[in-house]
């Protein structure tokens, strides 16, 4: 456990009817009788209290609620006082606090003692910054799969499956002189791809839930005037662009965030492709590019009165998967309708736009489902990294080289595994995971 205590508003920045002072750490207890002039509090007892400053003057009141480490979500001796919610006479209690010997918390410092004192793993402390950060229900309802543990299990068995392959592999070492042979059986080649089966299936399911996690970036491109903006608006049910008849009204990205059957988009409406001398217009156009470059879907957006070849060299080298859309049907008399990756429709009357948004869920092949837990980039490398070593040790096995080897590479996949959850992990990955949480949490 940590030698230093630590404390923060835990209730957020904003005015509320109740605000809660969070204090972590050796000294919580002893702070806390000082600040509610109590001689003791009963552990897992809320109790009605004053707050007093060091004056002896009474700064609010509300209720102190002392958990005894390492019952407590850090797993240390910790103390909320809960207050009312004004931010001035929060922060001078919170000024009391530290006066008797607390530290400011850092961004996500509660949660990082919570899981070095391992009351959380890694994925469960992840998930608690991505619940806060929900931004819808399937959101919710992921991260709290994960908080609960669902993610953690299945990489849980997934380890244990490899030790005890290790243990296997690594007696045949043990016994190379003896008249056994654990290996000539296949038994090893079956638990690999048994191995590799779970891990592709969790490494699909996890894609799933970092979709959900992060969102889905989408571009808009197209020629100027195709209805790009138009799109946009139809897509947010807002104005959020300017829509004119002028070819060119756009020319910088203009970035919208919305929801789509479950799955958080952020939609980039961007500058019309085209050769031009406006040097404002060229910029925009530049971004574009690097844009469409950076996207997760691309939006080709035609105007249905253009039966010109458009055809962008670009599109040629992207991996992202293209949807084009053929917009303004309404001026050329075709009906709604979808003909492999092309969408017919109308931004202005908003006809087909419903059609546009399952072809944008399906063609990253989003299916939310009730057992989907929240995922993060990190953990999709692990997993793509651990079927990466399960395929040399079978390459290994099938050409008989050492099985040394072979174990060798069963450990390093069974490391891999070990990041997601945190059994494996450096200072500089949990800096970078705990700095993006709020301060309290």
């Amino acid at each position: 456990m940590k030698e230093t205590t630590i404390a923060a508003i835990a209730s957020g920045i904003s005015i509320g009817g109740v605000g809660i002072i969070r204090i972590s750490g050796p000294q919580s207890y002893a702070i806390a009788l000082e600040i509610c002039q109590k001689e003791s509090l009963v552990a897992r007892h809320a109790t009605f209290t004053q707050f007093y400053n060091g004056a002896d003057e009474v700064m609010d009141e509300g209720i102190a609620i002392y958990f005894k480490g390492p019952n407590s979500f850090t797993g240390e001796d910790s103390v909320e006082l809960q207050g009312h919610g004004g931010l001035v006479v929060l922060n001078c209690v919170l000024k009391r606090v530290y006066e008797l010997g607390a530290e400011p918390a850092k961004a996500g410092e509660f949660t990082e003692r919570a899981f070095l004192n391992g009351k959380l793993d890694l994925v469960q402390a992840e998930a608690i910054h991505d619940l806060i950060m929900s931004q819808s229900e399937a959101q919710a309802k992921a991260a709290m799969n994960s908080l609960s543990g669902q993610f953690s299990t299945k990489t849980s068995t997934i380890s244990e499956a490899l030790i005890h392959l290790r243990v296997y592999v690594e007696a045949s070492i043990d016994f190379s002189e003896e008249d056994i042979d654990f290996i000539s059986d296949g038994n090893v080649m079956a638990r690999l791809n048994a191995v590799e089966a779970d891990i592709l299936n969790l490494l699909q399911n996890a894609n799933q839930g970092k979709l959900l996690t992060d969102g889905l970036t989408v571009v808009l491109a197209g020629k100027p005037n195709a209805g790009k903006s138009s799109i946009l608006n139809a897509l947010s049910g807002e104005e959020s662009a300017i829509v004119t008849d002028i070819a060119g009204t756009t020319r910088d990205t203009l970035k919208e965030s919305i929801i789509i059957h479950g799955l958080p988009l952020h939609i980039i409406d961007t500058a019309g492709l085209r050769e031009t001398n406006d040097v404002i217009e060229q910029e925009g156009i530049r971004r574009t590019r690097e844009a469409m470059k950076k996207a997760d879907l691309i939006l080709w957006i035609h105007d249905d009165q253009d039966q010109s070849a458009e055809k962008d060299a670009l599109l040629e080298s992207l991996n992202a998967p293209i949807l084009h859309i053929r917009n303004k049907i309404d001026l050329t008399g075709n009906e709604v309708g979808r003909v492999e990756d092309t969408i017919m429709l109308s931004a202005k009357r908003n006809d087909g736009i419903e059609l546009l948004k399952d072809a944008i869920v399906e063609a990253v092949q989003f299916q939310p489902s009730q057992g989907m837990f929240s995922a993060r980039e990190r953990h999709l490398v692990a997993l793509r990294e651990s079927l990466e070593h399960l395929d040399v040790a079978k390459k290994l096995l099938n050409e008989g080289h050492s099985i040394d080897l072979v174990a060798e590479e069963i450990r390093l996949a069974q490391d891999d595994i070990g990041l997601i959850t945190g059994r494996f992990t450096t200072d500089e990955l949990l800096g970078e995971i705990f700095s993006s949480f709020c301060i309290g949490k």
